[in-house]
């Protein structure tokens, strides 16, 4: 007859089970997520992962802020790819909101996808960087790359929310330099080769041609002459600019000769023309007095008789005498340089 079952037995068994349960899970990463002070993402790099381990730093414009937890390939069946998932986990605790406090603890998964979609759209990206030269080692630099698109991957991965990836420093110089190394493929190089080869024959026989060199000597010959020529001016040009200065200075001085004889002259005109004024004056007076007795003694001696053709000369010459006076009057330097026509 076999004994009865002790419940005390089987509840301690139970106990002991789920002990040894929780401390496996914490001794093989289990505990990683039962921290509430991490936040684990997921980054698929396109570049290589030569260099990248695991507890790698993770860095945030220079500050770490967490490390690498897990490397691994992941095989996409379907489209026969091979993708590499790497695991961050990001310390909250390195991070502080307003006035320095620190941000609440058991964000929520929904939480989480909120701050991860504000730090790419501010243009956060993940990168690989070189730790060391001397070592190799990289390690994943967040970091804002202004001008480079969001590039999400797609795949599941444990759950995990998934950061945008850019190429390295090096992979982008690869790739450029890969891009003119096939544009340059490309190109018809045998023809471009033919082409420049065909064109300096034609250019060796032209320069070999009787045109060429007929019209080489030609240019010399020109060129000889008007060196000559050249020479010519410049002994013929020194007299005639030597003549010419001379020339100058003697108009100038011409110049300033008459500017003081013409200013000596309007001085001295000025009384003469007052002077011929009054005599004018006095003598168109005389003349109004003739004209009065030349019309009393036209009445008495008539239209036809030698008086009265005096008396009209006379008449003339006192008009004349007028327009005379007037004219100096305007013009004072006409009776140094005369009246001009």
């Amino acid at each position: 007859m076999s004994k009865p079952v002790n419940p005390v037995a089987v509840g301690g068994f139970t106990l002991g089970a789920l002990a040894l349960l929780v401390i496996g899970i914490l001794m093989f990463g289990g505990a990683q997520y039962l921290n509430m002070d991490k936040i684990y993402y997921v980054i698929f790099f396109d570049s290589s992962l030569n260099g990248l381990e695991v507890g790698a730093p993770v860095k945030m414009q220079g500050v770490k802020v967490g490390a690498v937890t897990k490397i691994s390939l992941q095989i996409d069946q379907k489209h026969a790819k091979v993708y590499k998932p790497v695991v961050i986990e990001i310390d909250r605790n390195s991070f502080v909101g307003a006035g320095g406090k620190p941000f609440a603890k058991g964000m929520t998964h929904e939480h989480q996808k909120q701050n991860r979609d504000r730090l790419v759209e501010a243009g956060f990206r993940a990168r690989l960087e070189m730790q060391s030269l001397l070592t190799g080692l990289l390690f994943v630099d967040l970091d804002i790359f202004p001008g480079k698109p969001a590039n999400y991957v797609g795949l599941e991965h444990q759950g995990l929310l998934e950061l945008p990836a850019v190429p390295t420093t090096a992979d982008e110089l690869r790739n450029t330099a890969e891009e003119v190394a096939e544009k340059i493929r490309s190109l018809p190089l045998e023809q471009i080769v033919d082409n420049f080869g065909q064109t300096v024959k034609e250019l060796r026989d032209l320069l070999s041609s009787e045109d060429v060199k007929t019209s080489r000597a030609a240019l010399a010959k020109t060129l000889v002459e008007m060196e000559k020529t050249v020479s010519t001016l410049n002994r013929n040009l020194e007299p005639i600019l030597r003549n010419t200065d001379k020339t100058m200075s003697n108009a100038n001085a011409l110049m300033q000769d008459s500017r003081e004889l013409v200013q000596h002259v309007h001085g001295e005109v000025k009384p003469i023309l007052a002077t011929a004024n009054q005599t004018l004056q006095a003598a168109t007076v005389a003349l109004n007095k003739a004209g009065t007795a030349v019309g009393t003694v036209e009445q008495a001696v008539g239209p036809d008789s030698t008086l009265n053709e005096t008396l009209i000369a006379l008449r003339q010459a006192a008009r004349s005498l007028r327009d005379l006076t007037d004219y100096l009057e305007r013009h004072p330097e006409s009776l140094i340089s005369g009246k001009d026509h």
